[in-house]
């Protein structure tokens, strides 16, 4: 599963996860104990928990009986300010062997979580994909808007008081799924990566995406049998790492590697990279049928 200079973050204590939803609706916190320990032992580097809307002291409890069990760091997973600072406050670093955890994420219209590094310091998700231009805010459409949000993240955070560095931010440029991509996302996805990482002013950032986004709504296998979303994640990350990527959201169960240029993945994607509109999703259909 191994990929060197990858990071993981276990993807499986989330809300969004229809088992886990479960367990969360029964209070079953032996059963979310055991998804950290399972993702712990298959080499997950951090542990995200997305509780949902569950409220504060949900999120407490589940930081705090996780890190009873597991030395990992964690990945404090939600939106609300009131939900990250219950996570923050519940969390030991001493449990995770002195490190600090990260906050996932900070959007260019909640830049206020970054005071949040008073109650405990963290490393900040900062979420490119969106923007916010006069007065308004939309998705980045652009692969030059996603840079452009990125730098404008990066300097709100150094402006913020709290000390970072490029090497404690981490980019998240936004992974939209294959399934329903018309309008190139996964062009402007690879050509803001690379402009994120040749941009002198953010040298050192790390770069992180939610992996398993690529592949929703896509079936599990291809007609003949063999694996479709695993070797799609393994092309996303063969073309990405050298652009920056060193991190992501994502699932302990799959076999990542990087990929050779003739694997059938890689010229799906490549395919997908010349395609235009609706023409792309066609491709993808004939792929995995």
């Amino acid at each position: 599963m191994a990929i060197e200079g990858l990071t993981i973050i276990g993807e499986s204590i989330n809300d969004s996860v229809p088992s886990t939803r479960a367990l969360f609706d029964a209070g079953d916190m032996e059963g979310i104990v055991e998804l950290a320990r399972f993702q712990a032992a298959r080499g997950a580097r951090y542990l995200d928990v997305n509780v949902g809307s569950r409220g504060p002291g949900f999120m407490a409890e589940v930081v705090r009986r996780i890190q009873e069990a597991v030395d990992v760091p964690l990945a404090i997973d939600t939106p609300d300010p009131e939900m990250a600072r219950a996570g923050l406050e519940a969390y030991d670093p001493g449990r995770a062997g002195g490190a600090v955890p990260i906050l996932n994420s900070v959007s260019p219209l909640r830049t206020e979580m970054f005071k949040l590094a008073a109650v405990r310091p963290f490393k900040p998700i900062l979420l490119a994909s969106e923007r916010h231009e006069d007065g308004r805010s939309g998705p980045c459409r652009t692969a030059e808007q996603t840079h452009q949000a990125a730098r404008q993240l990066v300097r709100a955070a150094r402006q913020s008081g709290r000390g970072w560095t490029n090497e404690e931010l981490i980019i998240d440029p936004g992974v939209a799924p294959l399934a329903s991509d018309s309008e190139g996302n996964l062009k402007r996805l690879l050509a803001a990566m690379e402009r994120i990482h040749r941009d002198p002013e953010l040298a050192g950032v790390h770069m992180s995406v939610g992996l398993s986004n690529l592949t929703v709504m896509l079936p599990a296998r291809r007609a003949d049998g063999s694996p479709l979303k695993g070797p799609l994640e393994s092309a996303l990350l063969t073309k990405a790492m050298p652009l920056g990527l060193d991190m992501i959201v994502g699932s302990v169960r799959r076999k990542y590697q990087l990929l050779p240029p003739d694997h059938p993945a890689m010229i799906c994607l490549d395919q997908l990279l010349e395609a235009e509109g609706f023409e792309a999703i066609l491709r993808l259909r004939d792929f995995y049928s």
